[in-house]
């Protein structure tokens, strides 16, 4: 082996963040600087692959020989192995919800509170250290403890401390939820766009909008792939919140997305034009996606996912997320759905979307889920003639007797005599008698619900 070859090219998958580059490179010796490099760059390699037990071992060895001659590397290095033991962490005990030992929260802190000039830091491990915070609910250091300089120098500590503080404003009154404003502010700046006006050949003047604002404290697209560094559920609910507000306040919107907490945002932004409401848009998609990759399970998350589709005029995916989101809060329809989660709003989006599917009879049933029975659409959608559901098949759902009697006079009046029988069936049966105790009545509704969402779930999922 001979000095003169740079074995650091060995492998173009082997290799280091510029960043780091050229302080490697700058090393004298030239076996010295292979070694290390090959050693970083294998590290690093291990990592991404989740090998974390030789990136270790790679690194710890890394450590060892830059300790000899560079303080500048010894702490690169140092570095880099706090951020390995966050993904061994995050991936491995962390998984089950088991909290970090505190020596690596005490480690955390000490790399966002580093003052050291000259020293290549990678936006990474800012990144990392702030989401891996605000993941354990480290929220007492990120809103009281954190030096007043790193709010100015890292956006990113700025945000994680914004998050925290709106976080724990939550339970307060709406007037005391001023870092909410303040964190409001920080994404719109993030989200709007920086106009110029430029002069054509033909003589005249256009306005070019720049698709990546410059004016906020980081790229969206930086945002972005900080916020899919999160995993906290109401850490992601709150942002989620933000962006669905921000969503809602676009002029042209028909119909608004629901969210948790969003009454906390302001209701109106002084300069709409200047909001990339396309890129808001496409942000809110992304992070529900995420959200659910998270936990498929929250139910605020898959009302929003069904808004979304709504609102897009998808309306069998719509139905879809709607009766998931009752599903995986009531044992699969054997408990009542939370009036919380059903609303009269969902009720009626989930209305809307079986009348345009023309599935009247569904219709008319949920009409029924109301706080109170809307007999007008319940009528008219009983009324049509090309329900592409099986009508009468649905009969044993319904257990409002004015609905069943309205029934009974339609297909008199049509002289369907089989469907008429069904109807005046399901009317006879005792527990719908109107001389019941209140709780039979209940407990009669409660069990048609139950087989009814039940049933679309199969149509539908």
């Amino acid at each position: 082996m001979t000095s003169e070859r740079q074995f650091w090219t060995v492998s173009n998958k082997w290799e280091v963040p510029s960043v780091y580059s050229g302080v490697i490179l700058g090393i004298k010796d030239s076996l010295t600087r292979d070694l290390v490099y090959i050693l970083m760059a294998k590290g690093l390699h291990c990592s991404t692959v989740m090998d974390f037990c030789h990136a270790k071992q790679l690194f710890a060895a890394c450590l060892e020989l830059v300790t000899e001659f560079s303080p500048k590397l010894r702490q690169v290095m140092l570095n880099e192995m706090l951020l390995l033991d966050i993904y061994t962490h995050e991936a491995g005990t962390g998984q089950s919800g088991e909290r970090p030992p505190s020596d690596l929260i005490s480690r955390v802190r000490g790399y966002l509170e580093m003052r050291l000039p000259d020293i290549p830091l990678r936006q990474v491990i800012a990144e990392e250290c702030v989401a891996f915070m605000l993941n354990w609910k480290e929220n007492e250091y990120l809103t009281l403890q954190v030096p007043a300089f790193l709010l100015q120098s890292n956006p990113y500590v700025k945000l994680g401390q914004l998050l925290a503080a709106t976080i724990k404003e939550l339970p307060g009154p709406k007037e005391s939820r001023r870092t909410a404003k303040d964190l409001w502010e920080v994404v719109v700046q993030i989200c709007s766009v920086s106009s110029q006006h430029k002069r054509g050949n033909d003589g005249r003047v256009s306005l070019i909008k720049q698709r990546e604002s410059t004016l906020g404290i980081m790229y969206r697209s930086e945002l972005l792939s900080f916020i899919k560094k999160l995993r906290e559920p109401l850490v992601l609910t709150i942002i989620l919140s933000l962006f669905v507000k921000l969503h809602n306040v676009r002029e042209d919107i028909v119909n608004d997305i629901t969210a948790e907490h969003i009454s906390i945002w302001p209701s109106s932004i002084p300069n709409l034009q200047s909001v990339d409401f396309e890129a808001v848009a496409i942000t809110v998609k992304e992070l529900v996606r995420y959200a659910r990759s998270i936990n498929p399970n929250n139910h605020s998350w898959l009302i929003i996912q069904a808004d979304i589709y709504f609102a897009t005029n998808q309306y069998s995916a719509a139905l879809h997320y709607y009766l998931q989101a009752g599903a995986v809060c009531s044992d699969f329809f054997n408990k009542a759905v939370p009036p919380d989660v059903y609303t009269d709003q969902v009720i009626k989006r989930m209305i809307k979307c079986c009348s345009l599917l023309n599935c009247h009879t569904q219709v008319a049933i949920l009409c029924q889920f109301l706080r109170e029975i809307d007999y007008k659409t319940a009528f008219k959608s009983l009324q049509e003639q090309n329900s592409h559901d099986a009508m009468d098949s649905y009969y044993d759902y319904i257990w409002d007797v004015t609905i069943l009697e309205y029934l009974t006079y339609l297909h008199h009046k049509r002289g369907e005599t089989d469907k008429r029988q069904i109807a005046i069936k399901a009317i006879g049966q005792t527990e719908l008698n109107a001389s019941n105790p209140e709780e039979v009545l209940q407990l009669a509704a409660q069990r048609r619900k139950k087989k009814f969402l039940q049933a679309m779930a199969k149509l539908y999922f």
